[in-house]
């Protein structure tokens, strides 16, 4: 940033705190390959932003019955208190 936008880091330090950023800490980001990704999306968004009158809505974030393809993150190793976690 501080090189594209010609702005010390200072500045571009204060803006990230002001904003609550922390680019730092993020290593991955997955993205949905569905064809009717962005079709759900908007159906999701949607459902938060406008919801129908009386409605309830969920969110969940797991599927408990399904195992990931890979692993995003190394194995951690052993500490007190907490075993190892395997590579598949």
């Amino acid at each position: 940033m501080v090189e594209r936008h010609g702005v010390g880091k200072d500045t571009v330090a204060r803006i990230w705190r002001a904003r609550k950023l922390r680019p730092w800490r993020v290593d991955t980001f997955k993205l949905s390959n569905d064809p009717a990704f962005e079709e759900k999306l908007v159906d999701v968004v949607g459902l938060y932003l406008d919801p129908p009158e009386r409605a309830v809505v969920f969110s969940f974030d797991e599927k408990t019955q399904c195992q990931p393809l890979d692993r995003t993150q190394t194995s951690l190793p052993m500490k007190p208190g907490r075993a190892r976690t395997d590579d598949p």
